[in-house]
């Protein structure tokens, strides 16, 4: 074993890059790991719209992510043989060579603080994207479209008035 020792990228080092001779390299400030001297990666709006989605579901808060009309589609989708729900639901994103930008529409659940729930989806997005993707994520706006009461769901024990 060598007495040099090196630093493998991990996910919460961003800043590192291991090269192919073994020694690491610090990124300067304003350069991207996405672009190097042996070629350029390049990553699809659609994969940042999932890590998007994937982390706006997470919040405690968060009852659906989606506008009105995406929401309906989304449980059209869902009683469907052999489809998915979609992750991108609600997400969209603008994706450049260093940058990126998300707009996010979510139902929350309520009695939870808006500001806070929103900063939350926020701080998760961005870690979530710069870390797997090594983008900077120059904004997230969250759209609040509804909010969801816990007994919207829950059957009515009621009689109806008129039969």
């Amino acid at each position: 074993m060598s007495d040099t020792t090196t630093r493998q990228q991990t996910p919460a080092d961003p800043a590192t890059v291991q090269s192919g001779a073994g020694t690491s390299l610090a990124l300067a400030k304003n350069e991207s790991a996405l672009v190097g001297d042996r070629g350029k990666t390049s990553i699809s709006d659609v994969v940042v719209a999932k890590i998007a989605g994937i982390a706006t579901r997470e919040i405690d808060g968060v009852y659906d992510v989606g506008g009105v009309t995406e929401r309906v589609v989304g449980k059209v989708r869902d009683v469907l043989p052999g489809t998915t729900t979609s992750t991108t639901q609600g997400i969209t994103v603008e994706v450049g060579e260093r940058q990126a930008a998300v707009d996010v529409s979510i139902v929350a659940d309520y009695g939870v603080a808006i500001h806070q729930l929103a900063a939350a989806i926020r701080r998760n997005v961005i870690a979530a994207i710069e870390q797997m993707t090594g983008l900077e994520v120059t904004e997230v706006n969250v759209a609040v479209h509804d909010i969801h009461f816990g007994d919207d769901d829950a059957p009515s024990d009621e009689t109806p008035r008129v039969q």
